[in-house]
């Protein structure tokens, strides 16, 4: 069971880390007005987005193991709120603290961890299954960003994967090439 729980979390730290990559690449084609941009009142801009999960991931990673995720110093009704004054150089603060929290806390796992309960909200979870529903939530949200960084940058978008129309070249290119390109959605 421990080298399937260290699979697990190996695993783990690199699906999060390639979601953290992702959403970098994305943000990386953004000029700065691009990160508060909205579509209309319901929609979130890439600033929004940030903040949103570099707050959940304060709160849910922050003494991951010996408390509940949902802190009572977190405001998430907050972290939809982006004052006007906010700088590009804000946001990205945001996005490295909250990912430091989280691959902090991979990082400390052991196998034995996996099968800990922690509460997220006073409702147990296993530390897999709070992984799970961190990586599922933080991958929703990523995917938000890359789908607006693609619409804000329209024909001068750089794909973060297998470009159109060339999915045959992958396939016939050597898998090293693969390994060495960016992060693939």
């Amino acid at each position: 069971m421990t080298d399937l729980a260290n699979q697990y979390l190996e695993e783990m730290k690199r699906q999060f880390r390639g979601h953290k990559r992702m959403g970098e690449a994305a943000m990386a084609q953004l000029e700065d007005k691009d990160f508060f941009t909205t579509f209309d009142p319901e929609s979130n801009s890439v600033a929004t987005l940030v903040k949103h999960i570099a707050g959940n991931a304060r709160s849910r990673f922050t003494d991951f193991l010996t408390s509940d995720g949902e802190k009572p110093d977190r405001f998430r009704d907050r972290e939809f709120e982006v004052p006007p004054t906010t700088t590009r150089e804000e946001v990205m603060l945001w996005w490295e603290q909250g990912w430091a929290h989280v691959l902090s806390t991979l990082d400390s796992l052991q196998p034995p961890d996996v099968q800990r309960i922690v509460t997220i909200r006073g409702e147990p979870h296993t530390v897999m299954q709070a992984l799970n529903r961190a990586l599922a939530h933080y991958a929703q949200h990523i995917g938000q960003i890359v789908f607006l960084a693609k619409h804000l940058r329209s024909a001068q978008w750089q794909t973060l994967s297998i470009p159109r129309g060339k999915s045959e070249d992958y396939k016939t290119a050597s898998p090293k090439t693969h390994a060495r390109g960016t992060p693939k959605a």
